[in-house]
């Protein structure tokens, strides 16, 4: 019996053109919707302080540059 990721696999790969282009753009807006939700996250959380106080200390120190 295939495992749920198994299943899946075989479910897209046998998706005609049409639909798996409509599943490809469905999924990149899904995981780019879930990575959105981790990265705010984390942000509130304040998990990404200490790199952005690292990012800011090496450009304040004249190790980086503005873009």
């Amino acid at each position: 019996m295939p495992t749920t990721i198994e299943a899946l696999e075989m479910s897209v790969q046998s998706l005609p053109p049409s639909e798996l282009a409509k599943f490809r753009s469905w999924f990149v807006e899904f995981d780019a919707s879930r990575w959105d939700a981790q990265i705010e996250a984390d942000a509130a959380a304040g998990k990404l302080n200490a790199l952005a106080e690292a990012a800011l200390s090496e450009f304040r120190s004249g190790k980086a540059r503005e873009l």
